[in-house]
């Protein structure tokens, strides 16, 4: 319902409100010539946010492409059912209203200096303002989407008028100071990124469908070039970064900066006993840079870089990327190896991106900034290190095995089902879409994100965090999400949703069946892996998966996959089954005598099979990539100094990754053929 504008506002802008009537007939007319594609009228209740977006930037004198980009770039236009995110930002225009209730539930205290900080923060409160300038109040911009973006038309228009000498700009890049300023960073440079990437979505225009089915559609806006200056009008801080010798390695396009982790002697009696990466030359030699693994923090931002500052903590990263504004830091060169995964086989190849926000409660954590920043981080990279723009390359900690017997089942497995592949590869510029024509052998997940509701439940005690005291947080038991947005389709026994789920045997020792417990990943299927079809029956298709089938819900009208073309690996000619490894270690005669005996006598690192996975002749599933040579690197003492010391062994067995489960995999290249796409 639209609340009436106060008599004195109303004439002080000198329009009267369009109605929501009026602004559907009115964007009818707009799309016959500026869409093209979307049409709008009365009638159609799936364009009322378009409508509204129409009416309240002609009510406030903001232009249409302006409203609409600071809006996409905030939240993609969802209006989140009145829900706050992790911003303590609600609806379309990510409007704040931070409350103590809020900060008692992100874990913060009293006793935190932070806390009252974060209460008085004008950047937490604009809910308030907003209602304020259209006449409302706070809880009506906060759970009415029709006044949340009216309310955040009006405080653009404040915003320019307020560097205008109280009037409007007469272009749209006149527009760019109030939309730096809509930020409401601190920062002369973060509001800049902010105020060039909304720029950067009109030039390029978009359209999509939000989770509660509003078709928004923002056509491209030709001709833009806004004065980037103008951000000074704003009065911000220009930060300088804290010193450091190393340069952050990112794009010009975002604002990084460089906070070194820990590499710290610990006992200096002991020179084995650092934290918390190894110096390496990746990727000079034959220690390449494969993948990038993405993460989530499971803290906030300034307790993760805390945590990496710790030399005891033994983990790092080399970036962490921050929600509220995609702030980027680096922590560690990617010259070297960040303990990020506890799978050497994949760290020691690997970047390492750590993304503020829980797996549990992903969704209201990834914010659009985040996202942002880290697929413009990730294909800066790619690119730098020729790294593939593909599932099989650009992993999650989830889709990373354990490696040893006890590693598989406690793995950790962030960034979670809140975390939407297909969005962020998306904004990769590597769309997860089909390759091959229907029918084909192999298919991709791609269940659509934000109308794939799935069930979930977590307890996270985050045991990992408790010998470091407060402000790490743990969560109450326990956690349930009934009905989000996913990037998993579930798994079953059977073509049926009443038949059991599968189970992982790492994880069900015992035989049970899988359950909807978002840490039980071996029966979850994530967006984007590729898998060999085994069977279709009308409305499910069959994987092979882990060493067996398993059937997920697929058909013509809600499609969970997609068709693409890949390589297949199969087990040689005559072999019942073959070994499944989840490590590439090589083989043991290429440790010297003398480095052995200075690792106590035996071949260290070791690869062995793991005992609950096979491949079954008459199996197949997806070649990763070209067979790779087996390798390990040794950091082994602070300075360097040990025999052998900062050096990757490197075996003459190869071996195949494959996608095996919801994790990756590792098969002998001697065990197996290849079969190509066709």
């Amino acid at each position: 319902m639209h609340r009436p504008l106060r008599p004195s506002l109303r004439q002080a802008r000198g329009r009267r409100p369009l109605t929501l009537a009026a602004a559907l007939a009115l964007l009818a007319g707009l799309t016959a010539t500026a869409v093209g594609t979307t049409s709008a009228t009365a009638d159609d209740p799936h364009t009322a946010r378009q409508a509204e977006f129409t009416a309240a930037a002609h009510e406030f004198g903001v232009p249409l492409p302006v409203l609409e980009a600071v809006s996409y770039y905030e939240t993609r236009w969802e209006a989140h059912a009145g829900q706050s995110n992790a911003e303590a930002g609600y609806g379309p225009m990510n409007l704040t209203n931070l409350t103590t209730a809020e900060l008692d539930a992100d874990g913060l205290t009293t006793q935190s200096p932070r806390y009252a900080d974060l209460l008085k923060a004008p950047a937490e409160h604009t809910a308030a303002v907003a209602a304020g300038l259209i006449g409302a109040d706070t809880a009506a911009v906060q759970g009415d989407e029709t006044q949340n973006i009216r309310g955040g038309a009006a405080l653009l228009a404040s915003y320019a008028k307020g560097y205008g000498h109280g009037r409007l700009p007469r272009t749209v890049d006149g527009w760019y100071a109030a939309a730096a300023r809509y930020s409401q960073s601190t920062e002369n440079k973060v509001a800049q990124v902010f105020a060039d990437g909304v720029w950067d979505t009109m030039r390029s225009g978009a359209s999509r469908t939000t989770q509660d089915g509003q078709t928004v559609t923002l056509a491209p806006v030709r001709g833009l070039h806004p004065n980037r200056g103008d951000v000074r009008k704003l009065g911000l801080k220009e930060v300088t970064p804290p010193k450091s010798s190393q340069k952050p390695e990112c794009p010009k396009s975002l604002n990084c900066d460089f906070i070194p982790g820990a590499y710290t002697l610990l006992d200096p009696s002991d020179l084995a006993d650092y934290g918390s990466h190894d110096l390496a030359d990746r990727p000079n030699g034959d220690l390449d840079i494969r993948y990038i693994t993405l993460h989530s923090t499971d803290e906030t931002y300034d307790g993760t870089l805390d945590l990496f500052r710790d030399p005891t903590y033994a983990a790092g990263a080399h970036y962490v990327v921050r929600s509220e504004d995609g702030h980027v830091t680096q922590m560690i060169p990617t010259k070297d190896i960040a303990w990020d995964s506890a799978n050497r086989s994949f760290y020691q190849h690997s970047i390492g991106i750590e993304q503020e926000g829980w797996a549990t409660h992903g969704a209201s954590w990834y914010s659009e900034n985040l996202y942002r920043s880290t697929a413009q981080l990730v294909r800066y990279l790619a690119a730098k290190y020729d790294i593939p723009l593909d599932r099989a390359h650009i992993l999650g900690h989830d889709n990373i095995p354990g490696g040893t017997e006890s590693g598989v089942a406690t793995q950790h497995w962030d960034p979670g089902p809140g975390w939407d592949w297909e969005h962020f590869f998306d904004l990769l510029g590597a769309p997860i879409h089909a390759t091959a024509r229907p029918g084909s052998d192999v298919v991709a997940i791609k269940p659509g994100f934000a109308h794939n509701k799935q069930t979930t439940t977590y307890c996270d005690d985050v045991q990992g965090y408790k010998q470091f005291p407060g402000p790490y947080r743990s969560f109450d038991c326990p956690v349930t999400s009934t009905g989000d947005a996913s990037s998993f389709v579930p798994l079953y026994t059977a073509p049926s949703t009443s038949a059991p789920l599968v189970a992982d045997p790492y994880l069900h020792p015992d035989g049970s069946a899988g359950t909807t417990a978002m840490n039980d990943w071996g029966d979850k299927a994530p967006a984007g892996e590729q898998y060999v079809v085994a069977e279709r029956k009308p409305g499910w298709t069959a994987i092979w998966w882990g060493g067996t089938k398993a059937w997920l819900q697929d058909s013509p009208q809600h499609p969970t996959t997609v068709p693409v073309k890949a390589s297949r690996i199969v087990p040689k000619a005559g072999k019942t089954s073959i070994p499944v490894y989840t490590t590439a270690y090589p083989e043991a005669s290429v440790y010297p005598a003398d480095f052995v005996a200075f690792e106590g006598g035996t071949p260290p690192r070791a690869q062995l099979a793991r005992a609950k996975y096979t491949i079954p002749a008459g199996q197949s599933y997806v070649e990763s990539g070209p067979a790779e040579r087996t390798d390990s690197y040794f950091a082994i003492y602070y300075d360097g100094s040990a025999p052998y010391d900062q050096h990757d062994f490197v075996g003459q067995t190869k071996v195949y990754e494959i996608v095996y489960n919801h994790r990756v995999a590792f098969v002998d290249a001697a065990d197996v053929d290849v079969v190509p796409a066709k």
